[in-house]
Parts: C-alpha cells; structure tokens; sequence
C-alpha cells in the first residue's frame, strides 16, 4: 500500500517586529488618508486604530516620526499615554503642538 505524501507547512513569515509593524501600518494610513483634510476621519481609519492598539511600546516611534516628520500622530499619543500637554494657545499650530508633546515626552522619561 503506498503512503499519501506528507505536505508540507508552509514556513509562517517571520513576526514582525514593533517598529516593522508601525511603519508598515503607517506607510498604509499615509497612503488611505493623505488627501484627508479632517484629522478626526484619518484618525478613525483601521491603520491609525491598530497603532494606538500597540500601546506603550509603539510611543517612542510615535514620537521619533513626529519629530522628524510633524506626521499627526496627537490623537495616537494622547489615547496611548493619557497625556493632553497641548496649550489651548497652541490648538492647530503643529509646530508648536510637536515640541509640547516632546517637552512633555522629555519630562516623562521618554527616548526615542
């Protein structure tokens, strides 16, 4: 009797690692919401929700593309950390509301 042959698995890719997994996901949301002008649409699309579902890990990256890029990852960040260091004075000027949340960050041990 001859045996059926055996197939194999295929091999499962490899896990993505914290920062692989955020800019991939970021990379998607930049691309679906670019031409966006509310933050509140962008904000809700499934890439953004998943990041703010990596919690605290993903906050350095957050933080690091924010100050390289002033990418609007405020919403992110405050859902993330619980933290709102953004000045009513500052509402809308995204340079200032970058260097409130990295003052902020800088003054809570953060590095990124």
């Amino acid at each position: 009797m001859a045996s059926a042959p055996m197939k194999q698995t295929p091999a499962s890719p490899p896990l993505e690692t914290i920062e692989q997994r955020f800019r991939r996901l970021a990379a998607v949301w930049e691309r679906a919401v670019g031409h966006l002008s509310s933050m509140t649409a962008a904000s809700n699309h499934p890439a953004y929700q998943e990041i703010i579902s990596l919690g605290q890990e993903v906050v350095p990256l957050l933080l690091r593309d924010l100050e390289e890029n002033e990418t609007h990852w405020f919403l992110a960040l405050r859902q993330i950390t619980g933290a709102n260091p953004i000045p009513q004075s500052a509402a809308g000027d995204i340079p200032k509301m970058v260097q409130a949340w990295l003052r902020w960050a800088k003054d809570n041990d953060y590095q990124w």
